[in-house]
């Protein structure tokens, strides 16, 4: 992506906040009052559409050009080309597992070993190891995560807490992963090594962690669960549907597999919805018969269609359910929305005024701390982007760190600790849609329980508060 930073003297702050307000409150009209549906099935994305608008209305009172901004427009959605496709792969990803009998052997397995007292702390776990080795949140929400959200409410616990488990362990992994694209730019913008950042980055990283666990801990021991009184009811109707075989787990580990060795994951997603839809012609041909004409029409339909697959169990109709490639559309709109409105408002220099006027009260260092996590919440929520959100704090901060005499691996992880693991929690930012879409629950769902994203900025801020670990650059010391 361009990692340029658009600068305009002619916008003032206040022209630059008029979008932002605009987009605040239409949002939270919607969100409180209009519960969701402000404008129809689509609010989200038609008010940040909307709050684009303003913002080019701005940019033209500001001696901007349309074409600068459609210029700006289009290296946003150029930079989120990849992660749509690999959205419309987890629809097709979802609905061939199913039909395969993957997700069904997973839960089935899953409900005999993960117990309702070490699920949310092992989910965390699990969700932690997988996005270490791949680097990648998204993979790991997209392999696992789906697994244990299937496991989880078979079991009776609320999705939100499973989905908050995941994401807390999945956003630990990218952040402590060499192999994590967020991990690797955070240290480029402050001026430092991947490695040192990542040694320093766990100083305020595995407090947070270990606090997570905690907390996940004392939910899994406090929270009622019904799955446990009907298991064996579920375990039999699951193996009554669909043919079980352990056989089937090759499939996933074929894709953890592919991405360890550093396969792209389109490659390796597109992999696991062929190998899936052979083993669905072999294992599970009896389904295939069932929610079509032929097999191929079968396939067909589990990779670009609604799927449901109807039990004796209720319970496990709602799960045995999958929406394929269709059902990624509403977040891929809200992402190509939220594409608009950030790239309009760094065209028109608006999030470039909006940081600076954030730097101008850094006075302390304390207050340096601050704005910058101010700043990265900021930009997820209004550039709707996490790399945004690391860049352009990243470049601003920069010479006020040195100024300060302080070491630039500061910089790099409280980058990390307020840029990378908050956009998971907006909405309509490029992750929050994706982890919403990909785990099927929404962000008010799991934002209370995902612990370790929204503790990391709080962490960072009392270490800052109290000069904890806060390294000095070498000279200042020597001086």
């Amino acid at each position: 992506m361009d990692n340029k930073i658009n600068k305009n003297k002619e916008l003032n702050i206040w022209e630059a906040l008029v979008p932002v307000f605009f987009l605040m409150v239409l949002l939270a009209y919607n969100i409180f009052f209009a519960d969701g549906a402000l404008l129809g099935d689509y609010s989200n994305q038609l008010i940040l559409l909307l709050s684009g608008s303003v913002a080019l209305v701005m940019g033209l009172f500001n001696k901007v050009t349309i074409h600068k901004m459609i210029q700006e427009i289009w290296i946003n959605i150029k930079s989120v080309f990849v992660p749509i496709i690999i959205l419309l792969l987890v629809g097709a990803l979802a609905g061939t597992w199913l039909v395969s009998g993957i997700i069904p052997a997973m839960v089935y397995y899953g409900l005999q070993v993960l117990s309702p007292e070490i699920f949310l702390p092992a989910s965390v776990v699990i969700s932690s190891i997988i996005s270490i080795a791949t680097g990648s949140s998204w993979t790991t929400s997209a392999t696992v995560g789906i697994a244990l959200i299937g496991i989880g409410t078979a079991l009776g616990i609320p999705s939100g807490m499973i989905a908050g488990a995941v994401i807390s362990g999945a956003y630990f992994g990218d952040k402590m992963s060499p192999l994590s694209d967020t991990t690797n730019l955070a240290p480029a913008m402050a001026g430092t090594d991947l490695f040192t950042h990542i040694k320093y980055m766990s100083i305020t990283t595995v407090p947070t962690y270990i606090v997570t666990l905690i907390v996940f801990a004392i939910l899994s021991f406090t929270t009622e669960t019904t799955g446990t009184t009907n298991l064996n009811s579920i375990l039999e109707t699951i193996k009554t549907t669909f043919n079980i075989t352990p056989y089937l787990f090759a499939v996933p580990l074929m894709v953890v597999a592919l991405i360890l060795l550093k396969t792209k994951p389109l490659l390796a997603l597109s992999a696991g919805v062929i190998v899936a839809a052979i083993f669905a012609i072999y294992f599970q041909p009896q389904i295939l018969i069932s929610i079509g004409d032929s097999t191929l029409s079968s396939i067909s339909s589990a990779v670009f269609n609604e799927t449901a697959i109807i039990t004796e169990n209720v319970q496990l109709n709602d799960l045995f359910s999958s929406k394929g490639m269709i059902g990624m559309l509403w977040t891929i709109l809200l992402i190509l929305s939220a594409m608009v409105f950030g790239g309009i408002m760094d065209a028109i220099g608006a999030l470039a005024r909006i940081t600076a006027v954030l730097l101008s009260f850094a006075s302390s260092v304390f207050g340096l701390f601050a704005s910058t996590v101010i700043s990265c919440l900021g930009l997820n929520i209004v550039a709707s982007d996490q790399y945004l959100a690391l860049v352009i704090p990243g470049k601003m901060f920069k010479k006020a760190y040195e100024e300060k005499g302080l070491a630039p691996e500061n910089l790099s992880r409280t980058l990390e600790d307020s840029g990378t693991v908050t956009s998971v929690l907006i909405p309509w930012n490029t992750c929050g849609a994706y982890q919403s879409g990909v785990l099927g629950v929404g962000v008010a769902e799991y934002f209370i329980y995902a612990v370790f994203n929204w503790l990391s900025p709080i962490t960072t801020l009392f270490f800052a508060a109290f000069n904890i670990k806060i390294k000095q650059l070498a000279s200042t010391i020597k001086g």
